[in-house]
């Protein structure tokens, strides 16, 4: 359904180091990163798409956060949706919901929510089951 999601940033270097370790957590792998366009994009570790980029917005302005918009990027386990979320508010982030089931949303919903140091809101999430 998706091709890609692009999140403007305004400080590439801070936003590329953030970004790569949460990519690495959520299994993801780089496609490509040029510093001078400034942009950079991550793929599942299986196929092509879709694209997660983060960039400067292409019409030259700074970018902004959209209040409501989010983008959550799926986590193989619990463990790795809690990495996730340390990770986050070691590189600058700040938190929007701690690690924790969310039953309201179905039983195995396990996530948590933080916005990048620019302000970008992201969530990441584990659909499993505990294993038996």
């Amino acid at each position: 359904m998706l091709s890609h999601v692009y999140v403007g940033i305004n400080n590439f270097e801070p936003a590329l180091a953030f970004y790569s370790a949460l990519m690495e957590i959520v299994g993801a792998r780089q496609r490509f990163v040029d510093a001078s366009q400034p942009w950079a994009a991550w793929q599942p570790a299986e196929g092509a798409r879709p694209l997660f980029v983060i960039g400067k917005p292409y019409d030259g302005q700074p970018a902004g956060c959209g209040n409501g918009q989010m983008v959550a990027l799926m986590a193989a386990s619990r463990e790795a949706v809690d990495r996730a979320h340390a990770a986050a508010l070691a590189l600058g982030g700040s938190c929007e919901g701690a690690p924790g089931l969310r039953p309201h949303y179905h039983a195995n919903y396990y996530g948590t929510y933080f916005r990048d140091p620019e302000g970008n809101k992201l969530g990441v999430v584990c659909h499993d089951a505990l294993p038996d």
